[in-house]
């Protein structure tokens, strides 16, 4: 049986600002686990060109996401930061990866079936073969773990079959090449904390999303004070009060979906925060979530603001981190065209 190095891969899409649902569902996760593991946390500005970008939007849009990084309290020097386009590896395995997925797999994931709609034949083909690319990201680095949010959770177990199969496939070649039984790790999510998935503001069934319409549906990382109380104050919710047990919020998206965030911005339980407000009017409960939420995330935004600035950093911060990755990815990579039997 293979063992390998416990290592940590995720990334975020360079598309549009971040906002709460990133940084709790995400980043926060990222900072824990850089006390644990050899992380690597990417910008994945190839997964963002699956729809329609401008040129110049993507290009601050990377530079934004990695200022959230480090402003959240990423170590760009204990973790590789950087931004997935300048590791070509990538894209050289996910060509590989295709040829071991199947057709079916990929019609079988339901967040294509989302972003494409009812005019599929249209969808970019990256769009459907995104997942593959996401199995690519990960592997490539052999990684062991992946912290994702529950929507992400298909995605890595296709990865998981797509590694199984290249394993498989290839075993005779594996061991000879001096790599055991097996050449990729079969990459375990990490799942954790009480607001795995922030839904909307305006709708708890719904995602947070930087794609919603209205900009009432999410707290971005780069609001304000005011911008923050006044979102909060105008969340859906219902009439009834917050009740006293988690059993209450059954059937209460709204009432679930904000009291998972105030249990996650304090670290603390659904359950801790229940006991505290149940029997409250929501008027109360708002106040006090945007309280809390002023004083953790305003002095992100204005770290986040400050490290914007200066584009040179940031750009060298990605530069450094793309060279480390790469020296890890082309080792890999070689490693993968030896087992497949490619002349180098």
């Amino acid at each position: 049986m293979s063992t390998f190095p416990q290592r940590v891969f995720s990334g975020v899409q360079s598309t549009g600002n971040l906002h709460l649902g990133n940084y709790l569902g995400a980043i926060v996760k990222f900072v824990e686990l850089q006390k644990a593991f050899e992380c690597l946390y990417c910008v994945v500005d190839l997964h963002a060109i699956t729809v329609p970008q401008d040129p110049i939007e993507l290009r601050n849009n990377t530079r934004e996401i990695a200022a959230a990084f480090l402003a959240c309290g990423i170590d760009p020097k204990q973790n590789i930061v950087f931004n997935q386009s300048q590791v070509p590896e990538h894209a050289e395995l996910a060509w590989v990866l295709n040829c071991v997925a199947r057709i079916g797999w990929l019609n079988r994931m339901t967040q294509f079936k989302d972003k494409a709609g009812k005019d599929r034949e249209n969808a970019s083909v990256g769009l459907l073969d995104y997942p593959v690319l996401m199995a690519a990201d990960i592997l490539i680095y052999r990684a062991t773990h992946v912290p994702v949010g529950d929507d992400q959770k298909q995605h890595l177990e296709l990865a998981r079959d797509i590694a199984q199969k290249f394993n498989n496939d290839f075993g005779a070649s594996i061991e000879r090449n001096g790599f055991g039984g097996a050449f990729f790790p079969l990459p375990e999510p990490l799942i954790s904390g009480p607001a795995t998935r922030v839904m909307s503001l305006r709708d708890g069934t719904k995602k947070m999303s930087k794609s919603d319409a209205s900009d009432y549906s999410r707290i971005n990382l780069s609001d304000d004070a005011d911008q923050i109380a006044q979102k909060v104050k105008k969340a859906k919710t219902d009439p009834e009060p917050l009740p006293s047990e988690e059993k209450g919020l059954e059937g209460r998206p709204e009432a679930d979906n904000l009291v998972g965030i105030f249990a996650a911005l304090s670290g603390r339980s659904k359950a801790d925060i229940l006991n505290e407000f149940g029997g409250s009017n929501f008027s109360t409960f708002k106040n006090a979530l945007v309280d809390l939420a002023v004083a953790k995330l305003s002095p992100i935004t204005a770290q986040m603001r400050r490290i914007r600035a200066d584009e040179g950093y940031i750009d060298q911060v990605l530069r450094d981190g793309s060279e480390r990755a790469r020296a890890i990815a082309r080792e890999n990579m070689n490693a993968v065209k030896d087992i497949v039997g490619f002349l180098r």
